[in-house]
């Protein structure tokens, strides 16, 4: 069975980042997406499988400075529900591909916009990187120890979670409302408003008057004793979380501590440095291994703090085939997972323009000699 984008059509004009994850998770679902790539990347670059992002999708290398290029990916655009860019605000306008030209012939198109600062604003026409966005944004001064500077969660919150995940979410919204309304629209999707929209749940308890805004003082930032990343005896590491009170307590009798006062009192805030101290002393004390022999099974909230290499061989995500195999790499597979419209990789990722004619013909409906011509005027490119 299809996933349950079957049947959707999306082109994506490709970029880095988050553009090409949220595209990956569309893909995932089952639309079927073409990636529009430069013709410049035809015949460069590393082998494309290692590029996980792309997986799922056609590429066509199509050149858009050239009229005929664009004409191109606006005949594309005719049978698509959807669009994605990821360049600066007024670079596909000046490429006459922009969202009046592709509405004008696709008016239930929904136009979707990738940027790191949005269409608009002081900041909207600079550069920038996840961990600028994420700064702006409010979050990346909460990531990090106490007494220590900020440190960037890899690129998860800003690229991918504030960007692509923000990005896919938007695409399908947008088509469900064209497809009752018969009419199109465009997508700002900004990695700093979806950083922020991450970040709901604390604006909230600032605004109460719950949350500290230093590093490492609150109760889910490291700050806390009973949450948080210890070092065991073999130099690996755990995670211990358990916030409400029937989970500690199941920790504190597992680890002999359930009759010691100062761990009774874990509310005391000012006995949260002693309690981290002990803490440190007592998981220090045995092995990863032995720890997982003593916690996991249990309702502690306790888990091994693994590599990627290591998670993909826990026994969990094993039994749950989280991680699949497509020509030899090792990736994590489909999620969310759907009883009926099962999700799964349609494709390996392409290289630039593996499918130029291919495309050029399922979704344009151009002949051999159209194609040809297209070619060699170098609007197109095959790889």
């Amino acid at each position: 069975m299809a996933g349950p984008l079957s049947g959707i059509r999306i082109v994506e004009v490709g970029g880095i980042g988050p553009g090409p994850f949220g595209t990956m998770l569309l893909a995932d679902m089952g639309a079927d997406i073409v990636r529009v790539d430069r013709v410049t990347n035809v015949g460069t670059g590393s082998d494309p499988k290692f590029n996980v992002l792309n997986r799922g999708r056609r590429s066509i290398a199509i050149d858009l400075t050239k009229t005929e290029g664009q004409e191109t990916l606006i005949k594309l655009v005719e049978g698509a529900d959807a669009l994605t860019e990821g360049f600066r605000p007024g670079v596909m306008e000046k490429l006459n591909v922009g969202p009046d030209a592709c509405l004008a012939r696709n008016p239930r198109l929904v136009y979707a916009r990738m940027t790191g600062w949005g269409q608009e604003g002081p900041y909207s026409m600079t550069a920038g990187h996840d961990i600028n966005y994420i700064s702006l944004a409010g979050a990346l001064a909460h990531f990090g120890l106490n007494g220590g500077p900020p440190v960037p969660p890899l690129n998860l919150v800003g690229d991918n979670g504030g960007g692509g995940m923000f990005l896919a979410f938007g695409v399908v919204c947008g088509i469900l409302e064209a497809r009752s309304s018969g009419a199109g629209q465009v997508i700002d999707v900004a990695m700093v408003d979806g950083a922020a929209t991450l970040m709901s749940p604390f604006f909230g308890q600032l605004a109460a008057g719950g949350f500290v805004e230093e590093r490492g003082s609150n109760s889910i930032d490291s700050g806390a004793p009973f949450y948080g990343a210890y070092e065991c005896a073999d130099g690996e590491f755990i995670s211990i979380g358990p916030l409400e009170p029937q989970f500690y307590a199941d920790l504190l009798k597992r680890l002999n501590l359930q009759d010691d006062p100062e761990f009774l009192n874990r509310d005391d805030r000012s006995l949260w440095p002693s309690l981290k101290r002990r803490f440190t002393e007592i998981f220090k004390s045995r092995t990863q291994a032995e720890w997982r022999a003593t916690l996991e099974g249990t309702d502690v909230c306790f888990g091994p703090i693994l590599r990627m290499s290591e998670a993909m061989k826990h026994p969990h995500n094993v039994h749950r085939k989280s991680f699949i195999e497509i020509e030899g790499v090792k990736q994590p597979a489909p999620a969310p997972r759907f009883s009926r419209t099962v999700a799964e990789v349609q494709r390996p990722s392409p290289r630039a323009g593996d499918q130029t004619r291919e495309i050029l013909r399922d979704w344009a409906g151009y002949d051999d000699e159209h194609i040809a011509n297209l070619v060699a005027a170098g609007a197109v490119a095959e790889a």
